[in-house]
Formats: structure tokens, sequence, C-alpha cells
């Protein structure tokens, strides 16, 4: 799980749609490492949202890369110049209609404190707002899986009981901070839990094209409700 240099990634996004409707914030998971681009979550989900919307979203833009926590994600979104997050340089900010943020499963994985972690995030749930326009209601955190359920890590003797009990905690940390800025959290651990060995990737780490679908339907009715006009002042 260890990260790439920031700068490698830079240059993956330089090609990203300018007026992207939909940021998606996070590591592996979100950028789908093992499957196409078109089958990772937030690709599935912007074609779902299209059928059920009267008009066209362009493809999500996606900041993530396989490996970074919380510290990491924060470092890419400080330098990414089309983002705009450092103010003082007079760069105008990028404003979404809809920002997802899922991160939390590295900080676990290295063995990081609870307090370290609530830090971190607590710093990107910022960030995700002020980059939705500083509208909470248009920013959705999306609880971290569990990867102690993989067949990677079923194969290496993981403790399913440990690891699962830190999962938990963590993504207590995220609901409760979600909850108090007044965004919506959304718990997509339970589908990791109940996937089928054959549903992973080659890696038998990462979800597969039918584990992210799911995520993606879970994700569905909410992400409407965030961009439907009558949700916001």
């Amino acid at each position: 799980m260890k990260a790439p240099p920031v700068a490698a990634f830079a240059a993956m996004v330089d090609g990203a749609a300018p007026k992207a409707a939909v940021l998606a914030l996070g590591d592996s998971y979100t950028v789908g490492e093992g499957v196409p681009p078109a089958e990772c979550w937030p690709a599935q989900l912007v074609s779902l949202l299209n059928q059920d919307l009267d008009r066209e979203l362009p493809p999500p833009q996606i900041l993530a890369t396989t490996g970074w926590t919380t510290d990491e994600l924060a470092a890419a979104l400080a330098g990414e110049p089309g983002l705009g997050l450092v103010r003082d340089a007079g760069v105008p900010g990028t404003t979404f209609k809809l920002v997802f943020l899922s991160i939390g499963v590295n900080d676990q994985y290295r063995g990081r404190s609870l307090k370290r972690f609530q830090a971190g995030f607590a710093g990107l749930l910022t960030a995700a707002i002020s980059l939705a326009g500083n509208d909470p209601a248009r920013v959705i955190v999306v609880s971290i899986p569990d990867w102690s359920q993989t067949p990677f890590a079923l194969s290496r003797g993981a403790d399913r009981t440990k690891n699962g009990s830190a999962i938990d905690a963590y993504n207590a940390v995220k609901k409760t901070r979600s909850e108090s800025a007044g965004v919506l959290f959304v718990d997509i651990t339970t589908l990791t839990r109940g996937a089928a060995p054959d549903e992973y990737a080659l890696d038998g780490l990462h979800p597969g094209s039918a584990i992210y679908q799911r995520w993606a339907q879970k994700l569905r009715g909410a992400a409407a409700a965030a961009l439907a006009p009558s949700t916001h002042a």
C-alpha cells in the first residue's frame, strides 16, 4: 500500500476535465485499483446519475492514488493548481457540484493512532466542503472498506477480528466528524464484508467491478439528492 510521489500523480490529472461536476478524493478504492477506469465506483456512479437526471454529467475528476493516507491526500490537495486550495496564491478555487471523500484505510493499515487520523480527516473534510462551494450538503463521506475480509488478507493470516474492530473505530470517527459538519456519511463497509472471493480484482485485495457497482448503487440515492437544487439554499 505504499504511495507513489505526489508529483507522479499530478501528471495524471493534467488532462482531467476542468468542468467536472463530481470530485472524488481518496485512495486505491477511489481510483479503482485493479479495474479499468470506467469501472471504478465514481465513474459507475456518474453513469447511474446520468440515468436519473435530466442533464449529462461529465466524467468525475478523481484525486486519488493507491496507498495514500490522509496526510498524502492533503499534500496532493495543497499542490494541485486546478483545485486552487492555496488561497493566498491568488488562484481562484474550483467548485464542484458534488464531492466525495473516501480515505483512511491506509492510515489504519499503517497502524496510526485514532487521534492522528481524526486530525488528518478533519482537515480533509474542511477542504472537501470548501471544494463544494462551502455547502456541506454537497459532500458525501464514504466509509472505509474492510480489507481484512479480502482473499489477499485471509491468505496471509490477517487477524479479522482485530482489523475489523480497528476499521469500525476509524469509521466511527469519520461518521461523528461528518455529522458534526452537516455532511452525509454512507456506510459501504458491510458490502465488503459480504463480498465473494471471486468478486475481487486479480490481486485479491482490491474490489472488482461488481463490488464497485454495489457501492455506486448504495451511493446513488444520496448523490442524486445532493445534486437536487431543492437540497440547497
